[in-house]
């Protein structure tokens, strides 16, 4: 098979409609767009979001700069700081947090972050750790466990 070999389906293509030849041909004249207006000028078709001279809805509304996330991840944070006051390889996760009374409430999975200092060696488990608290952590011999959620 060759490239020259290669045609359409009979009867796919339709020939081209050819306007403005005379009444007899079925488009003469106005060529099938009418007497007068805007839609029947030649170089005819507007632009998307033309509303005919009206101020287009993309201009009529408010640009923001931050949208809304749909699915945003909300997580119930805390500083390595007031981890501080825990005992001795301690067992860190959200809920003995919560028993401690460090946390008082559950927004979500457990995120560790950076702020503060840490002294005492501690065993995190949480959903999320950002890089600063991650080697606080493991500077002072504490482990760091990733839980899904």
């Amino acid at each position: 098979m060759r490239l020259y070999d290669v045609a359409p389906q009979p009867g796919s293509n339709r020939r081209r409609r050819r306007v403005g030849r005379g009444i007899a041909a079925g488009q003469g004249a106005s060529c099938g767009f009418g007497m007068r207006g805007q839609k029947s000028r030649s170089g005819r078709p507007t632009r998307p979001g033309f509303e005919g001279g009206q101020t287009p809805l993309y201009r009529r509304l408010p640009k923001l700069k931050y949208f809304p996330l749909v699915n945003p991840k909300n997580f119930t944070v805390i500083n390595v700081g007031k981890l501080s006051t825990l005992a001795a390889n301690f067992e860190v996760t959200l809920e003995s947090l919560i028993e401690s009374g460090i946390l008082t409430a559950d927004d979500g999975p457990l995120k560790i972050l950076g702020g503060g200092e840490l002294t005492i060696p501690l065993s995190v488990k949480a959903a999320a750790f950002t890089a600063s608290a991650r080697a606080k952590i493991e500077a002072v011999k504490g482990t760091c466990e990733v839980l899904d959620g």
